[in-house]
């Protein structure tokens, strides 16, 4: 859908910044750790997850990070810990952790999934790590109980990293599944070195691990059904998932981005799952070598009503596009894009396909930072830290570079990358982990001036977070798909409302609705400038 661009092109004129940092403003202190040392655990290099979520059920998006942990040779001065910071509404956050009970426990952290898993109307929260996870019951009142030994959730002795939650047999509750990463214990001190000094080993020294699958029993448990869904049968190096839809047949797939192993395409048959990666040739890069994906995030990039995937990856490999075109293989558009020109020098993890200036074209947020310190002497091209990219599209699928202000000009060791419209005001804003660092987070102010609708989904027959849904906006200058996506970027949990850009004159006329029970709703008289609260209807069913 292409719109006018006044609102982007003013603010590059003027030299206002299109993301603000409001970090301090916000009263957001926690810093994350990664127990870096002379051992060089490569799990240290791959941590720092982040989440936007409403935990309270107030309307206002609160904000969790994901800590890392010691490591045999790298202790705290302080005790390691998450953050739960709750939005009080006027601009400025909370930490209210201890209270909430969110502890760290005895494992390194990595990421995070937040949802309604209970279908009960309260957030609950996954956290991934090392040698397990986490699984947190929302009480209701502000507070939460580690339920990880009843549920059966721990993935206990593996190295989770990113997770999701999204429906995968269409029984209206909500499943789990965990991007496992390698074989990996603190007591394996492997030495590598880089211009002599202790260093990272490559990831291929690590073999890979099957992921796991967790099927909601609907009584607070859940079943491993890793085997029986075929999941189990692909090992390899699992870092970011998001779950979709890509193919409209009514079952969530699953797009499972590999760290030197070849990527994942799970179709869902009915169930089970079988990987058609090569097929859409999505598994390697065009001269048959694995890239090292990282993250992972799904959007109609070209307007053409098909979910596509974009992948960040290491430098010299290029963050990867791959458009749907309805049949496979996909078309990949690397270059054609422009990702190409832009992300070489990168190694990118966390990425997010958002509206960031309300023009009705989805366009990339992408965080980055090297694991090498020493890296530029070898090749002066790349840096350690690097510079977050925000990267606009023209509607047609190609990206330019956009001069959104001073946060773009700094550098980060950037991981978790999540989304969310913490001040509801219609412009999606971002929230980042960097290394051993404070936290990043974002205003939106590059949507002045374009106007919007948002839709938060209460599921009946479906999930309660509508997981699963694609929504359709019949506007006055075309129409926009958008899903609510499992997953997503990396180490990452987003807002699950939906935000449509209707740039500066846009009208909706009608909303389509398809729920993940099958249930179609279409809805009119929808108002711009506010979130519309949908409940969904069973008495219309798709054909």
């Amino acid at each position: 859908m292409k719109l006018v661009l006044f609102p982007l092109l003013l603010a590059l004129v003027a030299g206002a910044p299109l993301f603000r940092d409001v970090t301090a403003a916000a009263g957001i202190t926690w810093r994350h750790f990664n127990g870096q040392s002379a051992d060089r655990f490569l799990v240290e290099s791959t941590t720092g997850g982040v989440a936007f979520l409403d935990y309270d059920n107030d309307g206002l998006l609160d904000l969790l990070f994901v800590n890392g942990g010691e490591t045999p040779g790298g202790r705290s001065p302080a005790p390691v810990r998450h953050a739960l910071y709750h939005n009080l509404g006027n601009g400025r956050f909370v930490d209210v952790t201890a209270r909430a009970g969110i502890g760290r426990g005895n494992s390194y952290g990595m990421g995070i999934a937040a949802a309604d898993y209970t279908n009960e109307g309260h957030t609950g929260i996954y956290i991934t790590g090392y040698p397990s996870g986490v699984l947190y019951y929302n009480n209701g009142d502000g507070t939460f109980t580690d339920v990880t030994a009843r549920a059966g959730v721990a993935n206990q002795g593996e190295w989770g990293a990113s997770a999701a939650w999204f429906d995968y047999d269409n029984d209206g509750r909500l499943d789990l599944f965990i991007a496992n990463y390698a074989e990996f214990s603190f007591s394996d001190r492997r030495h590598c070195e880089f211009a002599g000094k202790p260093a990272y080993c490559a990831q291929t020294a690590y073999r890979g691990r099957p992921s796991r699958l967790y099927h909601n029993n609907g009584d607070g448990t859940f079943r491993d059904v890793s085997a029986a869904s075929g999941i189990a049968a692909l090992p390899g190096r699992a870092l970011g998932v998001t779950a979709i839809d890509y193919d409209g047949d009514g079952w969530q797939d699953l797009f499972v981005a590999r760290d030197a192993s070849p990527n994942l395409l799970l179709r869902n048959r009915g169930g089970v799952f079988e990987n058609l990666a090569l097929e859409a040739e999505v598994a390697y890069n065009p001269d048959g070598v694995a890239r090292a994906g990282m993250g992972v995030d799904a959007g109609d990039v070209d307007g053409d009503g098909r979910p596509d995937f974009a992948v960040t990856n290491f430098d010299s490999e290029y963050h990867a596009l791959y458009l749907n075109t309805g049949r496979l293989p996909f078309r990949e558009a690397t270059v054609t894009s422009r990702l190409a020109r832009y992300t070489r020098p990168y190694v990118g993890w966390g990425v997010r396909l958002l509206d960031f200036d309300n023009d009705g074209d989805l366009d990339l947020f992408i965080v980055n930072g090297h694991l090498h310190e020493m890296i530029s002497q070898s090749n002066r091209a790349v840096s350690y830290r690097e510079p977050p990219l925000l990267l606009a599209n023209d509607g047609q699928g190609h990206f330019s570079r956009a001069d959104a202000g001073p946060v773009f000009q700094k550098t980060y060791l950037g991981r978790g990358l999540a989304a969310g419209d913490f001040d509801n005001d219609g412009a999606v804003d971002v929230a980042f982990v960097s290394l051993n660092e404070a936290p990043v987070l974002l205003r939106n102010e590059g949507a002045a001036g374009d106007r919007w609708l948002g839709v938060r989904l209460r599921g009946t027959v479906s999930n309660r977070d509508a997981i699963g849904a694609r929504l359709v906006l019949k506007t006055s200058g075309g129409a926009l798909t958008r899903w609510i996506t499992g997953g997503g970027s990396f180490l990452a949990s987003h807002d699950h409302r939906v935000v449509f850009g209707l740039g500066r004159d846009g009208v909706p006329t009608e909303l389509e609705i398809h729920w993940p029970s099958g249930t179609a709703q279409r809805i009119t008289g929808l108002a711009a400038g506010r979130y519309h609260d949908i409940t969904e209807s069973i008495q219309r069913k798709t054909p």
